[in-house]
């Protein structure tokens, strides 16, 4: 059930911000969810790997370079979900960036109602 709520959060957010940023494009609410769950996988799957790989420049960079990572993953989605469009590199960074903190926040609220 905790899945299926970030799932449905996520696509709430993600919708929203492609309304807000003019360089990211979702066709539709149902597209949103699938984008989520696309998310969920890649971040399940690809980014650990994307970490490990790229685990010295990580640590050069303090770990800034999640961000790259992150950005990466949009990216990536881009590529397989018809019907959400990201124009490039920079777009993806501040959409990723935004849908983080956003979601982060409201599973924060929804962590303080349940104690």
């Amino acid at each position: 059930m905790n899945f299926l709520m970030r799932i449905i959060v996520t696509s709430i957010v993600a919708f929203g911000l492609s309304y807000i940023l003019s360089g990211v494009q979702i066709d539709a609410f149902t597209t949103a969810i699938v984008l989520a769950i696309v998310l969920a996988i890649l971040n399940a799957i690809v980014k650990p790997i994307l970490i490990l790989i790229t685990f010295p420049i990580t640590v050069v960079t303090l770990g800034l370079f999640l961000f790259v990572i992150n950005a990466l993953i949009i990216l990536l989605a881009d590529k397989f979900i018809k019907g959400f469009h990201v124009d490039g590199f920079w777009w993806a960074l501040f959409f990723s960036l935004l849908l983080s903190i956003v979601t982060s926040l409201l599973y924060k609220e929804k962590r303080d109602e349940k104690e």
